[in-house]
């Protein structure tokens, strides 16, 4: 008999009722160190003084009343995403997928309008993931990710992760009008695309006139220790897509555009009923007026270095479990010899929460505002847990 819940989901065997900062309660009484955020989400951990006061106050004033009137909060966060970033509008959603969505279409209308119908295709990656829509699934390409969903939607070219004369190749076919790639992957395994990557990608698009999309639902909202991953490169984007972070665990998404490439999206080319209203834009602002601050992201970059020096020193320690350590910031991942599953699993026995990937790796993703103590703490059940593990392998 199936369960109420559409089983979708392989679930852990927990329940948390309650979160304060890094810390999650579960029903038995059990404080788990969180080293996932809700899968990047919670930047600002669990319940934070700011966002709590923030939604508090929109919901005593106004929660909905749809995109056919303006929004206050909604124009509020608009500013300060054109103010820190190289967006000059911005269009909200609820979640990265329909940023996905929303990012392919801007694409392919800004071609068309420009004299250029044929160029739809747009060119990915392997191990990417942009979401588990229609137009997310068929962009990652991957067989987990598509096997009984086709037919799949048309328009994606998929290229080896790495491979630069394959894109070579590719940008210079006539129906390329934009390349989509993470800055990070996160699901594909935590891995850092290098800046000089990132700056060929941006000079190959300038050269073909091809629009170029990031994607930084997970990697992006300081999670890097900048603002946005791309950051790091000195290039900006055409397109990006937002999620996770910028709602600190409220959920919002939105799509980020200079004024050209989102010229062709005008009245009545696209919506949302719930997409920036006022409760998610409220906490939103709340979330880039912390994060946005030089001094939060340089202690970002502090702990990032910190938590780094311990994984290096976990993996030389323990080699029969761990191989290396990926990634960039916050955004790290443990490169797993023995199972990752089994990793994540001991973390549970050791009230560590960590979150699996692609490519047998193990993510760490703990909230921005992880204190030292927590870093410490984080290591000494890192360590039990990879010793426990060591005794199975």
């Amino acid at each position: 008999m199936i369960a109420t819940v559409l089983p979708t989901y392989t679930r852990a065997p927990l329940n948390f009722v309650s979160g304060e900062g890094t810390w999650l309660v579960e029903q038995d009484g059990r404080r788990f160190l969180d080293l996932g955020a809700g899968i990047a989400v919670n930047v600002l951990g669990h319940a934070h003084p700011a966002l709590v006061d923030a939604l508090t106050k929109q919901a005593n004033t106004l929660w909905h009343v749809s995109n056919l009137y303006h929004i206050g909060p909604q124009q509020a966060l608009a500013d300060k995403l054109a103010e820190h970033t190289f967006a000059d509008t911005t269009f909200f959603t609820n979640s990265g997928t329909e940023a996905c969505e929303l990012a392919v279409k801007m694409a392919r209308k800004y071609h068309h309008d420009n004299g250029a119908p044929e160029r739809t295709d747009i060119i990915t990656f392997d191990g990417s993931f942009h979401g588990r829509s229609s137009a997310g699934i068929a962009a990652a390409g991957s067989e987990k990710m598509t096997a009984g969903f086709g037919p799949l939607l048309p328009g994606f070219i998929h290229l080896p992760f790495g491979d630069h004369d394959a894109l070579t190749e590719a940008a210079k076919s006539p129906t390329v009008g934009a390349i989509m790639v993470e800055p990070v992957q996160g699901e594909g395994g935590i891995r850092p695309l290098p800046d000089a990557c990132l700056k060929g990608l941006r000079d190959l698009c300038d050269e073909h006139g091809i629009l170029m999309i990031l994607d930084e639902v997970q990697c992006g909202v300081g999670r890097t220790g900048k603002l946005f991953a791309h950051e790091w490169s000195g290039i900006t984007p055409d397109i990006m897509m937002v999620a996770k972070g910028i709602g600190g665990g409220f959920p919002l998404g939105a799509v980020l555009a200079t004024e050209n490439a989102a010229s062709g999206m005008t009245a009545g080319t696209h919506g949302s009923t719930y997409g920036g209203n006022p409760l998610a834009c409220a906490v939103g602002c709340a979330v880039m007026d912390i994060v946005t601050n030089p001094d939060f992201l340089a202690d970002v970059n502090r702990k990032a270095g910190l938590l780094r020096q311990k994984l290096e020193g976990l993996v030389a320690a323990h080699p029969q479990v761990f191989a290396e350590v990926r990634g960039s910031g916050l955004m790290l991942g443990l490169k797993c010899v023995a199972s990752n599953m089994d990793v994540v699993n001991a973390g549970y026995s050791n009230d560590l929460i960590t979150i699996p990937a692609a490519d047998n790796v193990v993510r760490l993703l703990p909230p921005l505002n992880i204190t030292t103590p927590e870093i410490d703490e984080a290591f000494t059940r890192l360590e039990k847990t990879a010793t426990q593990v060591a005794l199975n392998v």
